[in-house]
């Protein structure tokens, strides 16, 4: 079992930036991949990027550029940091991790981007 905390969301104006950070704690092993995704009021849950431990990455198009995921495997942290963000991106974002057939989630962390 994995648990995940995340921190750093909140309100911020169009062109300002947040750090978004993911703890993990439990049975962690070599080889998984974290990540973060998000969901917006009446759509799916989308990926926004992943990162194994290995520090391979994965981005949506539409965060490219503007975010960067990066992780602390010493704290089995993940971090993502947002800068030049839109009001596209309010979501609630959720940290995740997989590792073989397991995956688990955060609790979410409301990002809210003001025009």
């Amino acid at each position: 079992q994995v648990q995940l905390v995340e921190s750093g969301g909140g309100l911020v104006q169009a062109g300002g930036s947040l750090r978004l950070s993911c703890a993990a704690s439990g049975s962690i092993f070599s080889g998984n991949t974290m990540g973060w995704y998000r969901q917006a009021p009446g759509k799916q849950r989308e990926m926004v990027a992943t990162i194994t431990s290995g520090g391979s990455t994965v981005y949506a198009d539409s965060v490219k550029g503007r975010f960067t995921i990066s992780r602390d495997n010493a704290k089995n942290t993940v971090y993502l940091q947002m800068n030049s963000l839109k009001p596209e991106d309010t979501a609630v974002y959720y940290c995740n991790f997989k590792f073989i057939h397991y995956e688990n989630w955060g609790q979410g962390t409301q990002v809210t981007v003001s025009s």
